[in-house]
């Protein structure tokens, strides 16, 4: 690890001056920041320490809906009564990632905000764009299976690691975000993660000096909540695929259908064709069938993780068919 000079923000507006140099990062539960900075992938020049602002608030919102602050622990989250009764999704992803140990220190916005497992990137004597720009990307002809089979560009194909951003995606949540001064906005977790296109580097849409400050969970919708998780052993691996689904039937079809995909893509996927597709459909096999391949009409495999198309495929009609009662 590299030295760094550490700064503790006092306020909001203090965190995002701090921030601003491309070379100062802010750090609240640091749990994928300080194993970058110890491999020297991540070598910040100023560490903001922001977690003693008061962002870990979990609130109903005038709309009926949720608001968990940005620094609210994931453990928090997780077992938060409303999380579990209204958003349940949200609940099961959350604790389908990582161990207690880590949920009880890892921060809603630190896990929107985590970086790719790839082993290119985390290997500082490897090729990999995003972490060094034009240097390539090893894992095209080498190392895939963990990596992504949609959205990819011949820059990158790394996969975004996370659980949590998944289920969010499904319950389409807005990220507020604060930057220098007094200014905000608000994004949907649908575009808050970015694709690698040409910029591979950069994993979301965040600028210089802008900082998470929560999220919102609209009201709840109802209906039924899934989250699968396969991965290659059943605790701390991250997934080969995951499907956060929200499913509602009435009159014996389907008459809502929020998904959203993991371990398939640069960001949390979600694909609204899908629902277009599903909703005032009697649930069947071949419905499912046809689901899965507008879902992967683009898919591409890379050697290793070409399994990962037919277990897209499989695990979509698997989830759709427990979430619609229907036998396959």
């Amino acid at each position: 690890m590299r030295p760094f000079d550490y700064q503790r923000a006092e306020r909001l507006e203090h965190a995002s001056q701090l921030t601003m140099p491309e070379s100062g990062m802010s750090i609240a539960g640091g749990t994928n920041l300080i194993d970058l900075m110890k491999l020297q992938v991540e070598t910040p020049e100023t560490l903001v320490d922001i977690s003693r602002l008061p962002m870990a608030q979990i609130e109903d919102t005038d709309e009926g809906g949720l608001r968990i602050g940005a620094l609210a622990t994931n453990t928090a989250t997780a077992v938060h009564p409303r999380v579990k009764a209204d958003y349940p999704v949200l609940s099961r992803a959350i604790l389908a990632g990582a161990t207690q140990q880590l949920r009880n220190k890892a921060t809603t916005g630190g896990n929107l905000c985590q970086r790719t497992r790839c082993y290119y990137f985390t290997d500082t004597t490897q090729p990999c764009n995003k972490r060094e720009p034009g240097s390539g990307c090893g894992a095209i002809d080498g190392i895939a299976r963990l990596h992504a089979i949609l959205g990819t560009s011949n820059q990158c194909i790394a996969t975004y690691p996370g659980d949590m951003a998944v289920a969010m995606a499904a319950l389409n949540a807005t990220v507020e975000i604060a930057g220098e001064g007094d200014t905000s906005r608000s994004v949907s977790v649908r575009d808050f993660h970015r694709l690698p296109g040409d910029e591979p580097w950069r994993d979301n849409v965040l600028k210089d000096g802008e900082i998470i400050t929560g999220v919102t969970l609209p009201k709840p919708i109802g209906g039924t909540q899934i989250y699968r998780k396969v991965r290659e052993r059943s605790s701390y691996a991250f997934a080969l695929v995951s499907i956060a689904a929200i499913v509602d039937m009435e009159d014996g079809r389907i008459s809502r259908a929020d998904l959203a995909f993991g371990g398939v893509a640069h960001k949390p996927w979600h694909d609204p064709r899908l629902s277009d597709h599903l909703v005032g459909s009697e649930p069947s096999a071949a419905l499912f069938d046809k689901a899965a391949d507008i879902l992967l009409d683009t898919a591409q495999g890379y050697g290793e993780n070409d399994f990962k198309i037919p277990l897209a495929r499989r695990t979509l009609s698997a989830v759709l068919a427990q979430a619609t009662g229907t036998e396959i």
